[in-house]
């Protein structure tokens, strides 16, 4: 999958992340269980089709399941912090070419 990141693609891995966050904020007092872990499931494959995969993913999706910590919005830090490495490595690599370069 391409990495690149574009504006869309980082809205929708935001939204996704935000939204994952605040319905585990609202769902886990209510003490139903395997809703955070749906949750948590769904938001690991979202994210992953928006920006692509990280091994960022795994620590965050596996920290999910430790009780209060889980209240943290970890699935909002993890995108945060993926979306600054894949940017800085871009500005790094320099601007795409898509095909051969040809000087005059």
């Amino acid at each position: 999958m391409d990495n690149k990141l574009t504006p869309t693609r980082v809205r929708v891995a935001y939204a996704c992340a935000i939204a994952v966050d605040a319905l585990q904020l609202v769902a886990g007092p209510l003490g139903w269980t395997g809703i955070d872990e749906a949750l948590d499931v769904a938001a690991a494959v979202a994210t992953s089709a928006a920006i692509g995969f990280h091994p960022l993913l795994l620590p965050t999706f596996v920290v999910e399941f430790l009780p209060i910590v889980d209240m943290a919005p970890t699935w909002t830090a993890c995108v945060a912090i993926v979306i600054a490495l894949r940017r800085r490595r871009q500005r790094l690599d320099g601007p795409p070419t898509d095909g051969p370069v040809i000087d005059v």
